[in-house]
């Protein structure tokens, strides 16, 4: 079980210093992997077909025109992946990031980049937000950046699309971001489902909740409920602490779902959603839409803490259900989508794999139950399809939109290979399995299945931080950032509970 707030601090410490004892254990390895990278690199097949690719187009193709490009985002696996594209298919790569305690973030060091810049992180009450949105400014008249391409996490989702519209006002740089108007209505899981539902699209039910009385009043109306529907009580905004918690309501009793309403402390200022619970297998997508049209696709099954990626078969229903659901979505909100846009759904059971149905059909069986208005780590399995992304990308500086509505959408190959992380599965699937056995938790057949699914991830995976041609983001990260991050985690005495590899997250307790 994971740590809480609850926990000893004594627990919390050996859990910082185990994890970096294991990154010093490993450093020789990871070293030895890396150098060993860098020299036989220059003879593999990726990275010739990439300099070729890069020499060709600079020097031969008479329509190619390379583009500067900054990515933020760079210490995520998406944001690297993103960057990784620009740069196989030609294009100069800034890179900025904002290295919190001043950790040089992975991404620093990966050759795709041209440069790379320190940003400030926004900060309520403190002019931080401004602060952010000069520093984009600064680097896109410094360096010429003719699209911005924003990676950022959950935290500045509303500041970079301040930052879109004062970069496409004061410059010529365009920028792959959702307006302050657009984020907001999709950031929250409140104004999402409302908006989805003005589109006509279909929602589950959804019940705002402001107060204590809300809940209790909307799950006991005064008559005997005979639908039988349960629902979960979500957060809108993010509180790492209760983001796992799926409690169904009502309890057993009243006395307990008043306790358990209780402790999630709904307010107007801390607001909630009533979701009804649906039986079904959980999925995200990814998409880029370009003007109200989506450029890049992709789905794949999903789960509250994602750390192994694998893209849906393109001909299944289910992904042509969410695709067409995706699509309509982004023609309604109109020419001014312009951005990352990821939805999860649900499917419920009664649906199976969607077989024999259309994908008009299935879209009343399946439900929208959040959405990312930015970058997915989903992003990483499109590494095989990086000129046709770039060119995805760039076709915000197309003004010709016959041109643009005529290309297809960028799909992953069927046979893409799946994802995951080698340094969450090293401990997840190795070492934690170990520590269950010893302590009587798990059974010596149940490690032993967790031992082979790292092995098969190991040979027929590919981790999302790792190229042959470009090995020391890798180095860096599991090296230097996350002993540092463990380092300042028992220095300020900050509890977390998981930590997500692929985001850079650490999930503080309450």
């Amino acid at each position: 079980m994971p740590l809480n707030a609850s926990s000893p601090i004594s627990l919390h410490i050996l859990q910082n210093l185990s994890l970096i004892l294991l990154a010093a254990l490993f450093t020789p390895l990871l070293t030895f992997i890396a150098i060993i990278s860098t020299l036989i690199s220059p003879f593999c097949h990726t990275t010739k077909q990439i300099s070729h690719t890069r020499q060709w187009r600079a020097k031969s193709s008479p329509t190619f025109t390379p583009k500067t490009i900054l990515v933020t985002g760079l210490g995520m696996s998406k944001g690297l992946a993103i960057a990784r594209s620009f740069y196989r298919s030609g294009h100069k790569v800034i890179g900025a990031d904002f290295e919190p305690y001043y950790i040089p973030v992975c991404g620093r060091f990966s050759r795709s980049l041209c440069q790379f810049y320190r940003v400030r992180k926004p900060t309520p009450g403190s002019g931080g937000a401004q602060k952010y949105v000069q520093d984009l400014v600064d680097i896109v008249k410094k360096e010429g950046v003719q699209l911005w391409v924003s990676c950022s996490g959950v935290a500045s989702a509303i500041e970079d699309g301040e930052a879109k519209e004062i970069l496409e006002k004061l410059t010529n740089c365009k920028a792959v971001q959702f307006s302050v108007d657009i984020t907001s209505k999709l950031h929250e899981k409140d104004s999402f489902i409302e908006n989805t539902k003005k589109l006509g699209l279909n929602v589950p039910e959804t019940y705002p909740v402001r107060s204590e009385r809300d809940a209790v009043s909307f799950l006991y109306p005064g008559v005997e409920r005979k639908d039988g529907n349960r629902y979960i009580m979500k957060f809108t905004g993010t509180d790492d602490s209760i983001r796992a918690d799926m409690t169904l309501c009502p309890l057993s009793t009243e006395a307990k779902t008043r306790r358990h309403i209780a402790g999630l402390k709904p307010s107007p200022s801390r607001p909630f959603v009533l979701q009804r619970f649906i039986s079904g297998s959980e999925f995200c997508t990814h998409s880029v839409a370009v003007r109200g049209r989506i450029k890049t696709f992709t789905a794949c099954p999903s789960s509250e803490l994602l750390m192994h990626y694998r893209a849906m078969d393109p001909r299944s229903p289910l992904f042509k259900a969410f695709l067409r659901y995706t699509e309509i979505y982004a023609v309604k909100m109109g020419e001014g989508f312009t951005g990352h846009f990821s939805i999860d759904f649900l499917v419920d059971d009664k649906v199976g794999d969607g077989k024999g149905r259309s994908a008009e059909e299935l879209m009343r069986s399946i439900f929208p139950i959040e959405c990312n208005p930015r970058a997915h780590t989903a992003a990483v399995l499109f590494a095989d399809k990086s000129q046709e992304v770039a060119e995805a990308y760039l076709s915000l500086l197309d003004d010709e939109a016959g041109e643009r509505e005529t290309k297809g959408i960028v799909i992953p190959c069927s046979n893409t290979p799946g994802y995951y992380w080698i340094g969450h599965d090293l401990v997840t699937r190795i070492l934690l399995p170990i520590l269950c056995v010893l302590q009587g938790k798990m059974s010596m057949a149940e490690m032993a299945a967790n031992w082979i699914e790292f092995l098969q991830h190991l040979l027929f995976s590919k981790d999302g931080t790792y190229e042959i041609w470009d090995p020391w983001p890798m180095w860096w990260l599991y090296v230097v950032y996350w002993p540092g991050m463990f380092w300042v985690s028992i220095l300020e005495g900050d509890l977390w509970s998981r930590c997500n590899v692929s985001t850079t997250k650490l999930f503080r307790c309450s």
